[in-house]
């Protein structure tokens, strides 16, 4: 049985009702993994999870990457977002600040776990708009840099 089938029979057994965010997100993710490895990238991990730090409770927090990939000899760590339709926010309005520092924590824990840090990387972006296995796919590559969230030295004494 495909992704597709399955994902189709969940869908009947909630009697027609439109996808679930969960169900939406999964065929998104599905559908970027076709899109990049039709685009010559090679799936190295999906949904990737680790422990990145705690919250101001003290509370451990998960961070997760959706598609971690090979292209060429660049290791890409890949956010995946999926919306049905443009109605209320395109899909890279999610990818703010808050969501960049959380992937480039995991990048982090990843490139440590797996002694990956000689290695080129970058953060990239796939967007998948619409409800259906026609959606349009997007690869937005380099999305953001990790030097944005490294701690900033004052180049003045005086502070």
């Amino acid at each position: 049985m495909t992704m597709a089938d399955n994902s189709s029979q969940d869908e009947e057994v909630r009697n027609g009702a439109s996808p679930t965010k969960k169900e939406t997100g999964d065929r998104g993710e599905r559908l970027a993994a076709e899109f990049l490895e039709k685009n010559g990238y090679r799936i190295v991990m999906a949904n990737f999870e680790a422990p990145i730090g705690r919250n101001s409770r003290e509370v451990q927090i998960i961070g997760e990457i959706d598609i971690v990939a090979l292209d060429g000899d660049t290791l890409c760590f890949v956010e995946v977002k999926t919306r049905r339709d443009l109605e209320f926010a395109g899909p890279l309005s999610n990818v703010d600040l808050r969501k960049q520092r959380t992937v480039t924590r995991t990048a982090r824990a990843y490139r440590r776990i797996f002694s990956v840090s000689e290695i080129k990387y970058r953060f990239d972006v796939v967007t998948v708009v619409g409800d259906d296995d026609n959606s349009t796919v997007e690869l937005h590559q380099a999305f953001w840099t990790e030097s944005k969230f490294r701690k900033q030295k004052w180049a003045d004494e005086r502070f």
